[in-house]
This record gives structure tokens, sequence and C-alpha cells, in this order.
């Protein structure tokens, strides 16, 4: 593991809507919880189905008073955990980890540049604070489908003023990376949370730049793909089992429930601990991680189960052979 995860009790202390799909729960840890890291996240158990899960929050902005924020987008096709958070109640108990952060920004620049997609905004207040307080020159361009759906605009704007740029695509304002990355200085660091797609188009525009890889620093969400969330089936190339991946569950959970332990540690798609080998392939694979090169998602030879999904049948190799299995003779 990149870093030590402690779990704890929480109360929800409150919750509002931020727009008509995104929802602010504010928590306050049992363990006093005085600061974090710009752009930290926490992890929360839940249960979908009578099954226990966890689901990794962004949070909102800096402790106060010991209380922490996390906003919450309800997505008709994730795996559920969504739709759990937004059932939480003032006064509910629930268990989340201690804050840690997965961005690595090197705060030491004079330029920087912030881009949010969507719900990826929520990291993004903490960090737009600790630079903003740093004196460094800020921009930070914010893109979503419609004004409506801008959670957090009102503070972020009171933080940047004119150095926010809002991208509504219902306006026509597009956010256009390829010009927005051409136009900063060679030493600047573009720090971005959004979707897959987005996250992928700004790695080939920040590519053909020239611009070094360590100068865009992003986080990622797994519930994002080119293909629907959907169920799916997995193939065990040593034994023909087949499994079940539903939809509110993913590959690696179905995987490790069935008894075919499968190691793993980010469960973001960053980090390619639980890669597995792809015998065959009777549909298509939606590769949702940023580990892969984009020659190596095209060849479809290795999923990573904790984040990428499929239509149809996925043959694997988990190196299990059935004398392994248990119960074998």
């Amino acid at each position: 593991m990149r870093f030590a995860e402690h779990w704890g009790p929480a109360t929800v202390v409150a919750t509002r809507d931020l727009s008509a799909a995104i929802r602010e729960i504010v928590l306050k840890p049992d363990a006093t919880v005085t600061s974090y890291a710009p752009g930290s996240h926490i992890n929360v158990a839940v249960l979908i189905n009578g099954q226990p899960e966890t689901r990794s929050y962004s949070l909102v902005g800096a402790t106060t008073d010991g209380l922490m924020r996390i906003a919450v987008r309800l997505a008709d096709d994730s795996r559920g955990g969504s739709k759990a958070m937004w059932q939480l109640k003032s006064g509910q108990r629930i268990d989340i980890t201690n804050p840690n952060s997965l961005f690595e920004i090197d705060f030491s620049r004079d330029h920087y540049c912030l881009i949010a997609g969507g719900i990826g905004v929520t990291p993004m207040l903490g960090i737009a604070a600790a630079l903003a307080r740093k004196g460094c020159h800020l921009d930070m361009h914010y893109a979503v489908k419609s004004r409506a759906d801008a959670a957090l605009h009102e503070e972020l704007a009171a933080l940047l003023g004119d150095r926010l740029a809002l991208h509504a695509a219902d306006e026509g304002a597009r956010l256009d990376l390829a010009a927005t990355f051409a136009a900063l200085p060679a030493d600047a660091v573009v720090v971005l949370c959004g979707p897959l797609r987005m996250l992928e188009a700004a790695r080939h525009a920040w590519a053909a730049l020239g611009r070094a890889p360590a100068d865009l620093c992003y986080e990622t969400f797994g519930s994002s793909g080119k293909l629907p969330t959907s169920t799916f089936r997995v193939r065990i190339a040593a034994t023909g089992n087949e499994i079940v991946v539903p939809q509110d569950r993913s590959m690696l959970d179905a995987l490790n429930a069935a008894g075919f332990e499968v190691i793993s540690d980010c469960k973001r798609g960053e980090c390619g601990v639980c890669a597995i080998d792809v015998a065959a392939v009777d549909g298509e694979i939606d590769h949702r991680d940023v580990f892969f090169s984009d020659d190596e998602k095209h060849g479809s030879h290795k999923i990573c189960p904790c984040v990428s999904r499929a239509q149809g049948v996925v043959t694997i190799d988990t190196l299990y052979r059935p004398d392994q299995l248990p119960g074998a003779a």
C-alpha cells in the first residue's frame, strides 16, 4: 500500500444538494482531524444490496471545526455506491478512513493551471485555496454539461475571481485543452481531475506539446468509461468456470468473492498491481484504467479488474490451476 489506511467511525452531521445530481455530505470523525493535504480523499464503508463495499470520495476544502465535507454525484450507471451515499441522513454513523492524497503536486512552481470536469471539482477547492495562499500565478478551468451542474462554482469564484473560467457545454463554451496547454509557461504545472475521456484527451494534448509527464498531475474516478456499465461474464481459462460480474460490483470484487483472489492496491486503475492476463474476448473490454498505454489497451492482452469492465465474455488467466482451487484433491 502507498499509505497507511486507518478506519474509524464518523457521524453524518448534515447533507445538502449542490446541484440536482450532486449532494454534499458533512462528516464529523470521532478521531479529531485538524488538517490534511490539499486534494485528499477518504474511503467510506457502504452497504450495497446487503454486501459491504468501499467507495472513495474527495474531500471538499479544508477541515473546519473538525468537520469534513464530501460531495457525491448520483450516477445512474454507478455500481450502487452513490445511491447508498444519497440515502444517508443526519445523525447516522458510518466508518471512514483517515484522509490521504493521491495527487503528487510540486508546490514549488510559480504557475499552475487547475482543470476540473464534473464531479472532479471536489478536490480542487482545497488545492486552489492552498495555491492561492502561496501567492503564485493560478488559473482554473471548470467544464460542466450546464451551468446548473456547476457545484461549488460560487465558492471557487469567491476564491479565484476572474481566474476561474466556467465551460458549460450547453452554452457552447467547451474547454479546448490543446489551446489551454499551449498558452501556459514552460514551467507550469497542470492539476486535473475528471472523467476518463477528459484525462485521456489531456494526456494526448500534453504529450503532443512535449511537456514533462510529471507536470501533468491528475486524479481519476473509475466509474467513467467508454461503454455503459452493465453485467458481463468472466471465464477462468484454467477451469472453465464462469463468474457473473453484476452492474453494481467490480470485476475485482467478483473474482475475489468467487475464490479467485487477485492482489490489488489503489483500486483506482492507477497502479497496475491487480492487472490480469486476458486470454480471449468475446465482446469488448472497456479499459477504465490509466495504467496501460493506448497500444496496450488496444491489444487488450491485460485488464485492470479494479475499474475496467466489459461487454460480453472475457476469458482470463489468474494463474490459478485446478489443483490449487479450494476443495481440490
